[in-house]
């Protein structure tokens, strides 16, 4: 089984020079991009793609592939995926698991996840999940487990959590994984982003939930996985404070480093100072139980969304909007100690502070997904400039 993307552990941080052959996608979002054999595919809501170089368009429905040494557009993978794609995940014998908005793949109505070939863009047979009545915004593939969450009620037409874990060859749900997710501190019920450990043991959910298991869980909670899953007794008060009220959670991406033995969270929700954990990055022990946890360090960016997070071992690469790091004090300023970290940025995992490693990006909504693999860190987002360079809203950071 190949690793997933959660698994890498890289031995250096990578270049500040991207490389020059991703191709462009040319309007829209990358929200989401997962590496299979050769192919990196990549998807979020979009309609055109060019190959770099290149000023002729391609039409491509919200997902495509491309070659990781030449970076062409795969001419083959052609599949038509009508919303948006949220998340994927890569499966064995060349296959990707996608999930989203969508209802129909290629025409069919196969619901918000479905699981396809790499080589043909068809469906994968056998695999029928069933997902109805609401989208999925997160997924993470562990060996045969295939975890979901998002605002979907019901799988295989009967009621079910926002959260599941599906059979990653059937898709069908595991009756064990059903732990109730209710009482929204504001807005619609949903999962917004989660983790599973490397060994998958540990299995970490946000969102705008308040209560898990019937237990108090304000917008994070951490579930054991092995066995009958069970709600943990890890538990923090850190994120019940309000932040902005302009968010149904200002909870975004999570990461857990490759040895499995802490997470980093990352939010989004104006500058509020160090009493709260708006718009930081925190790094969290995974053996840690009980209630009342802290953080272990705090990385705030003064004012600016942070949105993904990639934890490689040697650097937490952190990615949305903002423009400094080390900024405690800022509140939409620069701030004693701040540094400029324009859209994306690299942080020491022991204490946080920013690496020196800077290539910038130009910023407007923000870096969607960070996905580390064995040859660098992939970027997907909704802007077009990285490292000074137009990259179309996909690029790449190879290893030295």
């Amino acid at each position: 089984m190949p690793a997933a993307e959660a698994d890498i552990s890289q031995s250096a941080v990578v270049s500040t020079n991207p490389v020059n052959t991703t191709p462009n996608v040319t309007d829209g979002t990358v929200r989401a991009i997962a590496v299979v054999g050769t192919k990196v595919v990549v998807a979020g809501n979009f309609e055109h793609v060019k190959n770099a170089g290149s000023s002729t368009s391609i039409a491509r429905h919200n997902i495509f592939s491309f070659d990781s040494s030449t970076g062409k557009v795969d001419t083959k993978f052609v599949p038509k995926i009508d919303g948006t794609v949220y998340a994927l995940q890569p499966g064995t014998s060349g296959s990707v698991y996608v999930a989203g908005s969508f209802t129909n793949t290629n025409g069919a109505g196969l619901g918000s996840l479905t699981k396809l070939s790499v080589a043909t863009g068809k469906a994968v047979k056998g695999f029928n999940a069933r997902v109805g009545h609401g989208l999925i915004f997160a997924m993470i593939r562990r060996g045969s487990h295939v975890y979901i969450g998002g605002e979907f009620t019901t799988i295989a037409g009967a009621t079910h959590a926002p959260l599941a874990r599906v059979d990653a060859t059937t898709g069908k749900a595991d009756a064990k994984l059903n732990i109730s997710v209710t009482t929204p501190r504001q807005g619609a019920l949903k999962i917004y982003k989660l983790a599973v450990d490397p060994s998958d043991t540990k299995l970490v959910i946000d969102g705008t939930f308040t209560k898990v298991g019937g237990q108090r869980r304000y917008q994070i909670a951490m579930i054991t996985t092995s066995g009958t899953p069970k709600l943990s007794t890890w538990a923090t008060e850190r994120y019940a404070t309000p932040c902005s009220s302009s968010f149904d959670t200002y909870m975004r991406g999570i990461d857990f480093a490759p040895d499995g033995s802490y997470f980093v969270v990352v939010t989004t929700g104006a500058p509020h100072g160090t009493t709260q954990l708006c718009d930081s990055a925190a790094r969290w022990e995974s053996s840690k139980t009980g209630t009342g946890q802290n953080p272990t360090w705090v990385n705030w960016t003064g004012g600016d969304t942070l949105l993904s997070v990639s934890v490689t071992g040697k650097a937490i690469y952190v990615g949305g909007h903002q423009r400094w790091q080390d900024n405690p004090q800022g509140h939409d300023s620069a701030g004693p100690g701040a540094v400029s970290r324009p859209g994306i940025a690299a942080l020491n995992p022991t204490g946080g502070k920013a690496l020196s490693w800077n290539p910038t990006r130009t910023r407007g909504h923000g870096v969607e997904t960070l996905v580390a693999t064995s040859k660098g860190l992939f970027v997907g987002s909704d802007t077009d400039e990285l490292g000074h360079e137009y990259h179309g809203r996909v690029g790449m950071f190879p290893l030295p």
